[in-house]
This record gives structure tokens, C-alpha cells and sequence, in this order.
């Protein structure tokens, strides 16, 4: 089941980064950062009470700007409305209702998505409270005051976000279809790789809206089974601004990964694997899906027998926080080994719902502790008293420990690595949770 997407957009300088920083670090839990990724803070893994959403964070829009900062920064902010949710759109109380807020409420509503308006910097409600009530001349519902700077009415305005989950994420979790998301820069060929899919296998059902999303779901049968693919392609956009650019595609990527079981990561051969395919990569690692690498545009290479090796350990220099992930070098273009995409996303996909028993899992852990003794530190050593598999998709495992703070992240890869040797888990994380028998976790 994916989470629900909440955009926080509003004009420039009404406290936009203030709340979604505030929401993020402290009043609601955020992911921690995975070794080896660059995050860009521009979204965040959030909880409020019982429910999970990913948060993203906008450049302010300026509905008339021709400014070419300003007009990128609102395109992007349309990308997120498209691709939410929910929408939070904020105001400053202290500057009022201005015509900008009225543009932009029109837009809002033109996008047909549940929309809470937050009216900040509301400090003082004895002295802000009537201010509030203009906001209603916006016609988009009940202000909610808040004060970001000062944490005040967070509560309230995340209730009224969440009366909006729901509806969506039950009508995907009944649809059993394997999704597999395509993503990657702009221009690596996402788009293409459908396209020959679709082309090839003459079977194509139908193309239909993403069902919580404004993105195009293609349906395509191969040997009797119907996949779903998402694809982020949507953008083709001249900016010279890179940063923007990069901020399109990773809004556009958490989205579409959310949805998806699978991850198709596609590489422009051409170019070779850049820190905006890792980060794009990291998106997908860090939520714990199947991973699969693409590398496109493999006709264009000039190639000996090494270039394929010499290649591979290229790119997984730079992923190299995610070593569990199968590669496959295809041409979108030819079609070379476009097919094999298909036989790779079944693998992955059994991996990702495979179970151990626990007998054999104490097995492997209790061989792995004898070979290399755990860590210790002023005298006390770390012992593992037993392991069992809890979850799939990702496959995830409890270890029990005497003390958690001594279960150091490269002796779990160690147990991690001996387990994969026995099970493989090709294309798929892990995750492990120490537990102290007292109940404490990492």
C-alpha cells in the first residue's frame, strides 16, 4: 500500500520551508538518512498519530513572475499539486489576503484535489484571530491558524490533512498486480523503455489515470501476466536551471516509487551513472523496494568483452549503498534485452516476498557468530540470542541482543551478507531491527 503525498505550496515567503522543516524534524518522525545517499530536502517520511504520508516541501508560486527563477519554481510547485494528494497551502496572516493568494487558490481549485488552508504566523490568536477570518473570502474551506516559527496549531492542521487518507491507498491495496516504476533523469529513455514493451508484446490493455495521481499507468501482459507500469516521464523541460530540473524528478520519483513494488532505475549509457542517478537510486533503497538497474542506450557503446564488467563496477562504485541491485544493459531503441526486464522483475518480486524459517535463519546466524565474533566495547560483548523473519516487501528481521548499542551497522551487514549467501535476496534490501530483550529497538 503506498502513502499518501501532502504538498506544502503557498507564494514565496510565507513560511512554506519553516513549516515543512518543523512538521519533519520534530513534531512528526522522519526517516533517518541512508549511508552513502544525498538527501535533498525537499520531501520527508512523516507519521501523525496512525498515519503514514510523505511530505514534500515547494518553491513558492508567483502566479504573474517572468522572472526565470520564479517560473520554475512555480511549474514545479504544479508538478506537486498534480502528483498530491492533499495540499496544504499556506498564507501569512500578517500580510494579509493579497491578489497572489487568489491566483493561486484558482489553481488549486482547477486541480480538483482536498485542499487545507493553513494561515500562519498567527503568534497571538487575541491578536492575529480576526485577521484570520479573511481568508475566507478564498472560498477553499476553514482557515486553520498556525504559527510554524512557534509550533502552535500543528496538531489541528495535520487532523484536518489526514480526514483525507483513506479512500485511495484501500482501493490499491486490493489490486494484487505486480507495479513496477520507471525512473531516472530526464531524457535517459523512461518513456522509450515502455514504449518498445508495449510495441513488442501487441498486448497493451489499457492506458488509465494513476489512481491516486495525475500520471499515466500503462497495463501490459507478458506470458499471462498483466504488470502495471508507472511511469515519471511527463517532463521535457528547456530550464537551464539544473537544480530545478533536479528537483522535478525527484518529486516525480517519490511519487511514483510510493506505488510501486518494483523499481526500474534507468542509466543513460551515454552519460554514465551521475550523483542525480544515485539520489534518484537512494529513493528507492531507502523505502525498501525492488531495485532493478537499466542501463540504457547500450547500442550507442562501442564495447569489447570487458565493457559490460568494467561497466557494472562503475555504477556500483557510485551504488554502492545498495549492492544487493541486478543490473540489466538493454536499448530501448533496438529493443536488445528489453524483454529480460520482465524475467528480472519476477525474481525480484519473489525475493521481496520470500520467508525464511526461523530455525534455519538461527542456523545461519549461529554458524556466522562462530566464524566472527561479535563486536565489544569496555568489556562487554554483543550476543545474539535468536532471529526470526516478521515481514516481507521488505524482507525484515528481528535480531535479540543482550545490548542493541553494540550491534554496530557493519556487523549487521556481516549477518546480512551470510544470509543473502544462503537465500540470495537478489534485487532487494533487507531490513534488520535489533531488539533488546527488555523491547528496546534501533
Amino acid at each position: 500500500m503506498s502513502k499518501p503525498v501532502v504538498a506544502i505550496v503557498g507564494r514565496p515567503n510565507v513560511g512554506k520551508s519553516t513549516l515543512f522543516n518543523v512538521l519533519a524534524g520534530d513534531t512528526i518522525s522522519i526517516v533517518k538518512d541512508t549511508p552513502g545517499v544525498t538527501r535533498d530536502r525537499i520531501y520527508a517520511d512523516c507519521t501523525w498519530l496512525d498515519k503514514n504520508f510523505t511530505l514534500i516541501d515547494t518553491g513558492g508560486i508567483e502566479p504573474d513572475s517572468s522572472d526565470i527563477i520564479l517560473s520554475q519554481m512555480r511549474e514545479q510547485a504544479e508538478i506537486a499539486i498534480a502528483t498530491a494528494d492533499v495540499i496544504v497551502f499556506i498564507v501569512d496572516v500578517r500580510q494579509g489576503l493579497v491578489d497572489a493568494d487568489s491566483k493561486v487558490a484558482d489553481m488549486l481549485r482547477k486541480s480538483k484535489k482536498p485542499v487545507v488552508l493553513a494561515v500562519n504566523k498567527v503568534d497571538s490568536f487575541e491578536k492575529f484571530g480576526n485577521d484570520v477570518y479573511e481568508f475566507y473570502n478564498l472560498g477553499i474551506g476553514d482557515p486553520v491558524p498556525v504559527s510554524a516559527a512557534s509550533r502552535l496549531g500543528l496538531g489541528e492542521l495535520l487532523d484536518e490533512v489526514v480526514k483525507y487518507f483513506g479512500d485511495s491507498t484501500e482501493e490499491e491495496e486490493e489490486d494484487d498486480r505486480p507495479r513496477i516504476a520507471i525512473v531516472g533523469k530526464p531524457n535517459v529513455g523512461k518513456s522509450s523503455i515502455i514504449n518498445q514493451l508495449v510495441g513488442e508484446n501487441r498486448v497493451i490493455v489499457s492506458d488509465i489515470a494513476g489512481t491516486t495521481r495525475d500520471a499515466v499507468d500503462t497495463e501490459i501482459v507478458y506470458n499471462g501476466t498483466e504488470y502495471v507500469f508507472i511511469d515519471t516521464a511527463g517532463l521535457r523541460r528547456k530550464s537551464r536551471i539544473k537544480e530545478e530540473l533536479e528537483r522535478y524528478s525527484i518529486i516525480r520519483t517519490v511519487t511514483a516509487v510510493e506505488r510501486a513494488d518494483v523499481v526500474v532505475v534507468v542509466i543513460d549509457a551515454t552519460e554514465g551513472v551521475t550523483e542525480q542517478d544515485a539520489k534518484i537510486a537512494g529513493i528507492a533503497h531507502e523505502r525498501g523496494k525492488g531495485i532493478i538497474v537499466a542501463v540504457n542506450k547500450w547500442d550507442a557503446i562501442e564495447k569489447n568483452d570487458k565493457t559490460i564488467y568494467e561497466y557494472t563496477n562503475k555504477i556500483k562504485d557510485t551504488l554502492a549503498f545498495m549492492p544487493y541491485a541486478e543490473y540489466v544493459f538493454i536499448s530501448a531503441k533496438t529493443g536488445q534485452r528489453t524483454n529480460r526486464l520482465f524475467e528480472l522483475i519476477d525474481m525480484v518480486r519473489q525475493n521481496q516476498t520470500l520467508r525464511v524459517a526461523t530455525g534455519v535463519l538461527n542456523e545461519i546466524m549461529t554458524e556466522a557468530v562462530a566464524l566472527q565474533q561479535p563486536p565489544s566495547d569496555k568489556g562487554k560483548r554483543l550476543r545474539l540470542y535468536y532471529i526470526t523473519q516478521v515481514a516481507v516487501k521488505p524482507p525484515t528481521f528481528v535480531i535479540f541482543v543482550n545490548d542493541k548499542n553494540l550491534m554496530h551497522f557493519s556487523y549487521t551487514r556481516y549477518i546480512e551478507n551470510k544470509i543473502r549467501e544462503a537465500f540470495g535476496f537478489k534485487g532487494t534490501s533487507l531490513k534488520f531491527i535489533a531488539r533488546e530483550r527488555s523491547g528496546k529497538e534501533q
